[in-house]
Protein backbone atom coordinates (compact mmCIF):
# COMPACT_ATOMS: atom_id res chain seq x y z
CA UNK A 1 0.00 0.00 0.00
CA UNK A 2 2.83 2.39 0.77
CA UNK A 3 3.93 2.37 -2.88
CA UNK A 4 0.40 3.13 -4.09
CA UNK A 5 -0.02 5.90 -1.52
CA UNK A 6 3.32 7.44 -2.53
CA UNK A 7 2.17 7.53 -6.16
CA UNK A 8 -1.16 9.13 -5.22
CA UNK A 9 0.47 11.64 -2.87
CA UNK A 10 2.84 12.73 -5.63
CA UNK A 11 0.54 12.80 -8.66
CA UNK A 12 -3.06 12.10 -7.62
CA UNK A 13 -5.31 9.13 -8.17
CA UNK A 14 -4.73 9.20 -11.92
CA UNK A 15 -1.18 8.05 -11.21
CA UNK A 16 -2.38 4.89 -9.45
CA UNK A 17 -2.90 1.60 -11.24
CA UNK A 18 -1.91 -1.96 -10.50
CA UNK A 19 0.69 -1.81 -13.26
CA UNK A 20 2.21 1.42 -11.95
CA UNK A 21 2.34 0.08 -8.42
CA UNK A 22 3.98 -3.10 -9.68
CA UNK A 23 6.54 -0.99 -11.56
CA UNK A 24 7.24 1.05 -8.42
CA UNK A 25 7.84 -2.19 -6.53
CA UNK A 26 9.93 -3.58 -9.41
CA UNK A 27 7.76 -6.69 -9.73
CA UNK A 28 5.60 -8.05 -12.51
CA UNK A 29 1.92 -6.98 -12.55
CA UNK A 30 0.80 -10.58 -12.24
CA UNK A 31 2.36 -10.70 -8.77
CA UNK A 32 -0.09 -8.03 -7.64
CA UNK A 33 -3.05 -9.57 -9.43
CA UNK A 34 -2.57 -12.58 -7.20
CA UNK A 35 -3.51 -10.37 -4.23
CA UNK A 36 -5.62 -7.53 -5.66
CA UNK A 37 -8.05 -8.07 -8.51
CA UNK A 38 -9.11 -4.52 -9.41
CA UNK A 39 -8.15 -0.88 -8.99
CA UNK A 40 -11.23 -0.41 -6.79
CA UNK A 41 -9.85 -2.97 -4.37
CA UNK A 42 -6.52 -1.17 -4.40
CA UNK A 43 -8.21 2.15 -3.63
CA UNK A 44 -10.16 0.58 -0.77
CA UNK A 45 -6.92 -0.69 0.73
CA UNK A 46 -5.29 2.72 0.33
CA UNK A 47 -8.21 4.45 2.01
CA UNK A 48 -8.14 2.01 4.92
CA UNK A 49 -4.41 2.56 5.31
CA UNK A 50 -5.06 6.29 5.73
CA UNK A 51 -7.79 5.55 8.27
CA UNK A 52 -5.01 4.05 10.40
CA UNK A 53 -3.69 7.62 10.73
CA UNK A 54 -7.07 8.84 12.06
CA UNK A 55 -7.25 7.94 15.72
CA UNK A 56 -9.81 10.07 17.56
CA UNK A 57 -9.05 10.56 21.23
CA UNK A 58 -10.21 12.64 24.17
CA UNK A 59 -12.36 12.68 27.26
CA UNK A 60 -16.06 12.72 26.44
CA UNK A 61 -17.96 12.70 23.19
CA UNK A 62 -17.30 16.36 22.31
CA UNK A 63 -13.52 16.03 22.53
CA UNK A 64 -13.60 12.79 20.56
CA UNK A 65 -15.77 14.30 17.81
CA UNK A 66 -13.43 17.31 17.62
CA UNK A 67 -10.45 14.96 17.41
CA UNK A 68 -12.24 12.95 14.71
CA UNK A 69 -12.78 16.09 12.66
CA UNK A 70 -9.28 17.46 13.09
CA UNK A 71 -7.42 14.20 12.46
CA UNK A 72 -9.53 13.47 9.39
CA UNK A 73 -8.75 16.93 8.08
CA UNK A 74 -5.04 16.44 8.76
CA UNK A 75 -5.06 13.13 6.88
CA UNK A 76 -6.84 14.71 3.92
CA UNK A 77 -4.29 17.53 3.79
CA UNK A 78 -1.45 15.03 3.87
CA UNK A 79 -3.10 12.83 1.23
CA UNK A 80 -5.19 15.12 -1.00
CA UNK A 81 -6.59 12.18 -2.99
CA UNK A 82 -8.14 10.84 0.24
CA UNK A 83 -10.66 13.69 0.22
CA UNK A 84 -11.84 12.59 -3.23
CA UNK A 85 -12.72 9.15 -1.84
CA UNK A 86 -14.45 10.22 1.36
CA UNK A 87 -18.21 9.83 1.62
CA UNK A 88 -20.54 7.36 -0.01
CA UNK A 89 -20.97 3.92 1.47
CA UNK A 90 -19.20 3.25 4.76
CA UNK A 91 -15.65 1.98 4.61
CA UNK A 92 -15.49 -1.50 6.14
CA UNK A 93 -11.74 -2.03 6.35
CA UNK A 94 -10.28 -2.86 9.75
CA UNK A 95 -8.80 0.61 10.38
CA UNK A 96 -12.00 2.39 9.33
CA UNK A 97 -14.04 0.12 11.59
CA UNK A 98 -11.65 0.70 14.51
CA UNK A 99 -12.10 4.45 14.01
CA UNK A 100 -15.86 4.03 13.99
CA UNK A 101 -15.75 1.90 17.12
CA UNK A 102 -13.71 4.50 19.00
CA UNK A 103 -16.11 7.28 18.08
CA UNK A 104 -19.28 5.35 18.88
CA UNK A 105 -17.82 4.16 22.18
CA UNK A 106 -17.32 7.81 23.13
CA UNK A 107 -20.99 8.39 22.32
CA UNK A 108 -22.04 5.59 24.65
CA UNK A 109 -24.06 7.95 26.82
CA UNK A 110 -25.97 9.38 23.86
CA UNK A 111 -29.31 7.93 22.79
CA UNK A 112 -28.53 5.07 20.42
CA UNK A 113 -30.84 6.48 17.75
CA UNK A 114 -28.89 9.74 17.73
CA UNK A 115 -25.38 8.31 17.62
CA UNK A 116 -25.07 7.62 13.89
CA UNK A 117 -26.76 10.89 12.80
CA UNK A 118 -24.34 12.79 15.08
CA UNK A 119 -21.31 11.07 13.54
CA UNK A 120 -22.75 11.54 10.04
CA UNK A 121 -23.18 15.28 10.68
CA UNK A 122 -19.55 15.66 11.77
CA UNK A 123 -18.30 13.58 8.84
CA UNK A 124 -20.40 15.62 6.38
CA UNK A 125 -19.00 18.87 7.78
CA UNK A 126 -15.42 17.61 7.55
CA UNK A 127 -15.83 16.26 4.02
CA UNK A 128 -17.32 19.54 2.79
CA UNK A 129 -14.69 21.64 4.52
CA UNK A 130 -11.65 19.67 3.38
CA UNK A 131 -12.88 19.36 -0.20
CA UNK A 132 -13.25 23.14 -0.36
CA UNK A 133 -9.81 23.65 1.17
CA UNK A 134 -8.19 21.19 -1.21
CA UNK A 135 -9.99 22.72 -4.17
CA UNK A 136 -8.46 26.06 -3.12
CA UNK A 137 -5.01 24.49 -2.94
CA UNK A 138 -5.41 22.89 -6.36
CA UNK A 139 -6.63 26.17 -7.85
CA UNK A 140 -3.62 27.96 -6.38
CA UNK A 141 -1.29 25.44 -8.00
CA UNK A 142 -3.14 25.57 -11.33
CA UNK A 143 -3.30 29.38 -11.55
CA UNK A 144 -0.09 30.27 -9.75
CA UNK A 145 -2.05 32.77 -7.64
CA UNK A 146 -2.35 32.49 -3.87
CA UNK A 147 -5.47 33.77 -2.11
CA UNK A 148 -4.11 37.28 -1.68
CA UNK A 149 -3.10 37.53 -5.35
CA UNK A 150 -6.50 36.20 -6.42
CA UNK A 151 -8.28 38.80 -4.27
CA UNK A 152 -6.17 41.59 -5.77
CA UNK A 153 -6.90 40.35 -9.29
CA UNK A 154 -10.66 40.23 -8.74
CA UNK A 155 -10.85 43.34 -6.53
CA UNK A 156 -11.80 45.73 -9.38
CA UNK A 157 -14.60 43.39 -10.49
CA UNK A 158 -16.03 43.29 -6.95
CA UNK A 159 -15.80 47.08 -6.65
CA UNK A 160 -17.85 47.46 -9.84
CA UNK A 161 -20.37 44.88 -8.65
CA UNK A 162 -20.78 46.55 -5.26
CA UNK A 163 -21.14 49.97 -6.91
CA UNK A 164 -24.40 48.78 -8.49
CA UNK A 165 -26.00 48.66 -5.04
CA UNK A 166 -27.39 45.18 -5.70
CA UNK A 167 -25.27 43.37 -3.09
CA UNK A 168 -25.30 45.44 0.13
CA UNK A 169 -25.19 42.49 2.56
CA UNK A 170 -22.35 40.84 0.67
CA UNK A 171 -20.47 44.14 0.47
CA UNK A 172 -20.76 44.65 4.24
CA UNK A 173 -19.37 41.19 4.95
CA UNK A 174 -16.51 41.51 2.46
CA UNK A 175 -15.51 44.96 3.70
CA UNK A 176 -16.16 44.72 7.44
CA UNK A 177 -16.12 41.11 8.62
CA UNK A 178 -13.01 39.46 10.02
CA UNK A 179 -11.17 37.52 7.34
CA UNK A 180 -10.39 34.18 8.94
CA UNK A 181 -7.78 31.77 7.66
CA UNK A 182 -8.62 28.16 6.81
CA UNK A 183 -7.78 26.84 10.29
CA UNK A 184 -9.91 29.46 12.02
CA UNK A 185 -12.80 28.94 9.63
CA UNK A 186 -12.71 25.17 10.12
CA UNK A 187 -12.60 25.36 13.90
CA UNK A 188 -15.33 27.98 14.16
CA UNK A 189 -17.65 25.98 11.92
CA UNK A 190 -16.90 22.86 13.94
CA UNK A 191 -17.75 24.74 17.14
CA UNK A 192 -21.10 25.77 15.63
CA UNK A 193 -21.84 22.15 14.80
CA UNK A 194 -20.74 20.74 18.16
CA UNK A 195 -22.73 23.42 20.02
CA UNK A 196 -25.83 22.39 18.09
CA UNK A 197 -25.24 18.71 18.80
CA UNK A 198 -24.75 19.47 22.48
CA UNK A 199 -27.96 21.49 22.64
CA UNK A 200 -29.90 18.70 20.94
CA UNK A 201 -28.43 16.00 23.21
CA UNK A 202 -29.08 18.08 26.31
CA UNK A 203 -32.72 18.60 25.37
Amino acid sequence: MRAAIRLADADGLAAVSLRKVAAALDVGPMRLYGYIATKDELLDLMVDAVYAEIQPAGDGWREVLRSLAETTRQAAHQHEWFADLLGGRPQLGPHAMARGEAVLAALGGVDVDMAMPVVAAVNAYVIGAVRREIADRRAERATGMDENQWQIAFGPYLERAFATGRFPALETVVRDAAHLDADQTFRMGLDFLLDGIEARISS
